[in-house]
């Protein structure tokens, strides 16, 4: 393909950025990355009593959070602009003003009308095939009140911007014998059409909507997922690469996205299936790139305690790091090691009763207190040496142990841990825990 092709993602600053509206906007600009293609942006901010200028930098920020860089468009600019469609009143009339030389339109009661055909239409959609649409009657393209309708400023700004795909959901489909209609009135050859599958809710019939738990993009930008994980599960919301691989980098995506592998079957929105791609993604992080997000996370979540001693951070992000589903959850993974007030989790508790936890505790104490080199190894020695000595699986120490420095029953390798912890720090805790919960 030649960077010939060119796409235009078209939202209406109405609301909060949707999960819909970024798939759109991503099939869109994979697009334009597969082909060398321009990717523009245009704003549909015609409905004066709905749209805010709050929706607007909603949309702008979560699109530029989410990396789909525009290549025409606001803050951009471009050669077919402007990019506002509140702007283009202009152009609209001067496109009126050709139909009217050419016979096409009429008025009645005030609006202005176009005479259409009378042919049933065949669209050729790239995922869907032919599509055949009934015969279209003569509509509106002018309200009374002066102002086009949505169906004729698209199909203008289409052909003024030299739009070559038109990428949008499946929904549209019901509009485009219309717009079919307005192109052979200007006497244009139509773009290509791509109907894109919709995305169905979590559970249930129906489309997912701006109404729908998880349905927001900037939900999951304050959750700090990574914007990585978002777009490569989205993705895979309606495409899927000929070699099924799920986790991909974005480079991987736009090498393999094509249209042709576009399905047209619905897809159902998971947002487990979001969650575990984003971990995957976190794991897949550097251990810089991990250390910059994590601080911004911290200082964010007002943990600024945690980031002055970098290496020992760095330490602790190395172990908790596989751990993590979104950015989200890390200051609870980490609280611990900078708070020695620490809760101990009531059902982690009840998890060590049958271990005989006090005992264990005192027998560790006294061996880890011996060690002159706190080491992993030294500490995991030390473990397996009251296992083998007492006939008890290591996991009778283990688990009271992990309780005992964290007031939880789950966390990173206890043998990673205790090292970053220190000596002094996991005795003193140990006392802590036998004192207050085992006395």
């Amino acid at each position: 393909m030649t960077s010939s092709v060119r796409v235009r993602f078209a939202p209406s600053p109405t609301g909060y950025f949707h999960i819909g509206g970024a798939r759109t906007a991503l099939f869109n600009w994979l697009y334009a990355k597969h082909t060398q293609g321009t990717f523009v942006l245009r704003i549909e901010d015609t409905d004066t009593e709905r749209n805010t200028k709050e929706s607007l930098n909603s949309l702008l920020s979560n699109l530029r959070w989410l990396g789909l860089d525009w290549d025409e468009g606001p803050d951009v600019g471009g050669p077919y602009g402007p990019y506002f469609q509140s702007e283009r009143n202009e152009v609209y009339q001067r496109y009126l003003e050709q139909l009217r030389q050419a016979g096409c339109v009429y008025e009645k009661e005030g609006a202005i009308w176009l005479k259409v055909s009378g042919a049933t239409q065949t669209l050729d959609d790239l995922i869907h095939g032919p599509v055949q649409r009934l015969e279209e009657k003569d509509f509106v393209i002018y309200r009374s009140n002066g102002t086009p309708v949505f169906h004729f400023v698209n199909v203008v700004d289409d052909i003024d911007m030299h739009i070559t795909h038109v990428i949008r959901g499946e929904d549209h489909l019901s509009n485009t014998n219309k717009h079919l209609e307005l192109y052979r009135a200007f006497g244009v050859t139509p773009p290509k059409f791509a109907h894109i599958p919709l995305i169905l809710k979590t559970s249930g019939p129906g489309k997912m909507s701006k109404r729908d738990s998880g349905s927001l993009v900037e939900e999951y930008r304050q959750k700090y997922f990574l914007p990585e994980g978002i777009i490569n599960y989205l993705s895979l919301l309606g495409w899927s690469p000929k070699n099924d691989r799920e986790i991909m980098p974005i480079a991987e995506i736009i090498a393999a996205f094509d249209l042709k592998d576009v399905k047209n079957t619905n897809a159902r929105f998971d947002e487990k299936k979001l969650m575990f791609i984003n971990a995957e993604h976190v794991k897949n992080l550097s251990p810089e790139a991990f250390y910059q997000q994590g601080v911004i996370v911290l200082k964010e979540t007002g943990h600024e305690n945690a980031i002055h001693d970098t290496n020992r951070l760095k330490a602790i992000f190395a172990i908790v790091q596989e751990k993590l589903r979104s950015f989200e959850e890390l200051p609870h993974f980490i609280e611990y090691f900078f708070d020695e007030s620490y809760p101990f989790e009531p059902e982690a508790f009840k998890k060590i009763e049958k271990y005989q936890p006090k005992q264990r505790l005192l027998e560790l104490k006294e061996k880890l207190s011996a060690l002159t080199n706190f080491s992993e190894e030294n500490i995991e020695a030390c473990i397996h040496t009251l296992s083998e000595t007492n006939q008890i699986p290591t996991g009778h120490y283990i688990h009271p142990l992990r309780f005992a420095v964290s007031g939880r029953s789950v966390g990173p390798s206890l043998y990673h841990m205790l090292p970053i912890l220190g000596q002094s720090t996991v005795l003193a805790r140990i006392q802590r825990c036998l004192d207050t919960q085992l006395s």
